[in-house]
């Protein structure tokens, strides 16, 4: 005979992503209560989201565009063209992931006293490292953009899809990748040390300071598609196309299929990892304020 009372519910056991949904007021929250403790007692605040990526891109485009040769030049034809936008709005995207995955990673173990004292859906935590990450994003995002109205930028509506398309895919990743670290940490804290070699590899291990044709050249067809089911490989070369691809005559070109065929692939592989991250850290959250 039922007597009408709730179900019962394993203690600490959110309702996963959907939870953050409905406490978007908390996210927002967290977000603000992030970025305030991160530029307490700094005299630039907010102006660091300008001040590492432009030195970060002056020390790669000084090393790789100018002593290494691969800006284009009168007296060196087999460069990138516009290669300061190439390598710009490579290292923009690629930083908004290795952020957001590498405070995402510690998160929960970051507010490990919060979680202890009272309950509230931890996938907050993760989800909010990457929304701080957005918006260092995007003052960045507004330089590129002058930056290749500067040297003839015409994008078509498909060039502005695929950047949204690409920030997208990255997004997920970091999403789905900050959860299932974020909850490994908790109980291996190997993780972290994990996630930083991870991050130092992805730098490199996407076309944002050389061409995908020098991937072809090297490693071969077959090796190369491995490379390109990669989705930080595949938002890069999106943010490529929308950004450097109308700055130069065209003649560089994109990988085949860009379009048709590796976007989707990259957003299947991005949703994957964001389910496996969902699925890895309901399983482990139950004891998160026992271990933390």
């Amino acid at each position: 005979m039922s007597t009408g009372a709730p179900a019962l519910i394993r203690p600490g056991l959110g309702g996963g992503l959907g939870d953050v949904v409905r406490a978007r007021f908390l996210l927002k929250l967290l977000v603000r209560k992030e970025l305030k403790v991160r530029y307490r007692g700094s005299v630039l605040g907010l102006l660091w989201s300008y001040v590492k990526p432009g030195v970060q891109f002056v020390v790669f485009y000084v090393a790789l565009g100018v002593f290494l040769g691969l800006e284009q030049s009168p007296t060196n034809k087999g460069g990138l063209p516009n290669y300061a936008v190439y390598l710009f709005s490579g290292i923009v995207l690629i930083n908004f992931f290795t952020e957001s995955l590498g405070n995402a990673a510690r998160s929960i173990v970051g507010n490990g006293g919060l979680i202890k004292k009272i309950y509230l859906p931890r996938e907050l935590f993760p989800v909010a490292s990457v929304w701080v990450s957005a918006v260092h994003f995007f003052p960045q995002l507004v330089i590129l953009v002058l930056a290749c109205f500067l040297t003839g930028w015409h994008p078509t509506l498909l060039q502005l899809a695929s950047a949204g398309a690409g920030f997208v895919i990255v997004a997920l990743l970091a999403t789905g990748l900050g959860l299932l670290f974020g909850a490994a940490n908790v109980y291996f804290r190997d993780s972290e040390n994990f996630v930083d070699m991870l991050l130092m590899i992805a730098t490199w291990a996407s076309p944002v300071m050389y061409s995908f044709t020098m991937v072809q050249e090297k490693l071969g067809n077959a090796w190369y598609t491995l490379y390109q089911v990669n989705p930080l490989t595949v938002g890069v070369e999106a943010f490529h196309f929308a950004f450097w691809l109308p700055t130069t005559d065209g003649s560089a070109g994109i990988p085949p299929h860009l379009l048709s065929f590796w976007i989707p692939i990259a957003l299947l592989v991005s949703i994957a990892v964001l389910v496996l991250g969902q699925l890895t850290f309901r399983r482990l959250e139950g004891r998160f304020a026992q271990e933390l």
